[in-house]
């Protein structure tokens, strides 16, 4: 079963958690200096935050996928629409090794299919060309979590 994802930038990480915590009435599962992440059952989301120099608001919107079968189901739909603007394999993201499409709703709206196969020490893969999700500049160079909003850029 598939669990729906919102990634949410945010300017000030520690009132958000306050915030979120109470509204979920649970503690983040995941808390770094720059991240936190809630994997709720009531309802069923993958709700994430970060304080990543972005602007504030959704960032990205998301399916989680319980195995790699399930996210090659959501790619092949997504494929089909034409609307895959970026496959990744074996990347590095918001703490976690992923397997991932991205693709863009009719307005722009950024989604990231996903499946999760480990935790990971840092928030992107270290490398010096690529920062993971970071600053808009960076991102417009050599996006790790998708294509910027807009970006037209297709392929698989």
């Amino acid at each position: 079963m598939k669990r729906f994802h919102v990634h949410v930038n945010v300017q000030d990480l520690d009132q958000s958690i306050r915030f979120y915590s109470q509204l979920f009435d649970a503690q983040p599962v995941v808390r770094k200096d720059d991240y936190a992440k809630w994997m709720l059952d009531d309802p069923r989301i993958n709700f994430a935050i970060s304080q990543r120099n972005r602007a504030p608001g959704v960032d990205h919107l998301g399916l989680q996928a319980d195995d790699t079968a399930e996210l090659e189901q959501i790619g092949a739909r997504l494929k089909a629409a034409d609307a895959v603007r970026m496959a990744e394999t074996g990347t590095t993201c918001c703490y976690a090794h992923s397997d991932k499409y991205w693709s863009e709703d009719p307005q722009g709206l950024r989604w990231e299919s996903f499946y999760t196969h480990g935790a990971a020490t840092s928030y992107f893969a270290p490398t010096q060309d690529a920062a993971c999700c970071g600053p808009q500049k960076e991102v417009a160079k050599a996006p790790c979590c998708g294509p910027t909003a807009g970006s037209g850029r297709r392929g698989a």
